[in-house]
């Protein structure tokens, strides 16, 4: 841990044994004698902590003082950037998801304790910390826990698994053996990047999909990570794939105020138009979520280019047209 987190820890083991050895420091530390002693200087000294030495209990102690005169003792604030506060909610708040009966065993409930400990302050208990943060997530689709300590374990062993799983594009069920290699959360939902067996390719699963997984004792096909991502990387969204098309969509100016601050893909390509639209170029390889943010904006985005992309998404709006009766 680092040094900030090392004061936290002193403070609220001194604040809960009330005077704390040496010995007892260095081993809750996991730290040197040297570097324990130079923590209790630094507080004392830069931090105005209120720490003495008590010969009687052969520890340290806060001192009581009834009128302690001078700076206030105060421990640093943990500071994050957005994106760092963000991931740890998240984590919090997807671990609480996968175990909402609370079967987590105490290899992961500690993960949960530490996470509130950074988010928490001196005089803001994590757990209070935690109600003033509230995360939507809103369509994810639940993930039965089994099954994904099943994945998940699979992919960290380099095992194979034997899956049977509802493809819902075509409402079909198969029974497939896979070599599991990455685990990805997408759009408030898990998937499955693996080596399919029956088509010898690489193929995404959703998780929540899954409806029966059997460990198998084969090993797992070995594919590197940078072939993974040129395989399923380069495309739009979770459904990707190597052969690349670029579309080409115009907003117009209500939409345009959005979609500007918007990141549809990393590779995006984007220009303001002199009218106040927006036009936005990016790549796909399986038009099926593209074409779903698309129809989100509706009359206030045109598909420009290419042809086959522009005609699904007028094919589609046409059916909606016809499901209001128009």
């Amino acid at each position: 841990m680092n040094p900030i987190e090392r004061f936290y820890r002193i403070d609220q083991l001194i604040t809960e044994h009330g005077s704390l050895s040496m010995q007892s420091l260095c081993s809750e530390l996991e730290v040197s004698r040297a570097t324990a002693k130079r923590d209790l200087t630094y507080m004392r000294d830069r931090l105005n902590a209120p720490i003495v030495f008590d010969r009687f209990t052969g520890g340290y102690r806060f001192e009581k003082s009834k009128s302690r005169s001078g700076p206030r003792y105060a421990l640093p604030g943990l500071w994050f950037s957005a994106d760092e506060i963000h991931a740890l909610m998240t984590m919090n708040a997807l671990l609480q998801e996968l175990d909402p009966g609370g079967f987590i065993g105490a290899e992961v409930r500690p993960l949960i304790d530490r996470l509130e400990g950074l988010l928490g302050r001196a005089n803001a208990p994590a757990r209070a910390v935690m109600l003033r943060v509230r995360l939507v997530r809103s369509m994810g689709r639940p993930v039965p826990l089994k099954w994904f300590q099943m994945v998940g374990a699979a992919v960290m062993a380099g095992r194979r698994l034997q899956i049977a799983y509802l493809g819902r594009h075509r409402n079909e069920r198969s029974t497939r053996e896979v070599s599991p290699l990455r685990l990805v959360f997408h759009r408030n939902s898990w998937y499955l990047d693996a080596w399919c067996h029956q088509v010898d390719d690489f193929r995404t699963f959703a998780i929540d999909a899954i409806e029966q997984a059997i460990p198998l004792d084969a090993r797992a096909r070995r594919v590197s990570l940078a072939e993974v991502d040129a395989r399923l990387g380069g495309g739009y969204g979770i459904y990707k794939g190597e052969r690349l098309r670029w579309a080409r969509l115009r907003f117009d100016a209500r939409a345009a105020v959005w979609v500007r601050s918007e990141q549809w893909h990393p590779q995006q390509k984007a220009r303001a138009l002199p009218d106040g639209k927006y036009e936005l170029r990016l790549p796909y390889a399986e038009p099926h979520e593209l074409v779903m943010d698309i129809l989100r904006h509706a009359e206030q985005v045109e598909v420009v280019e290419p042809d086959e992309l522009r005609d699904e998404v007028a094919r589609r709006l046409r059916l909606a047209v016809e499901r209001y009766g128009a």
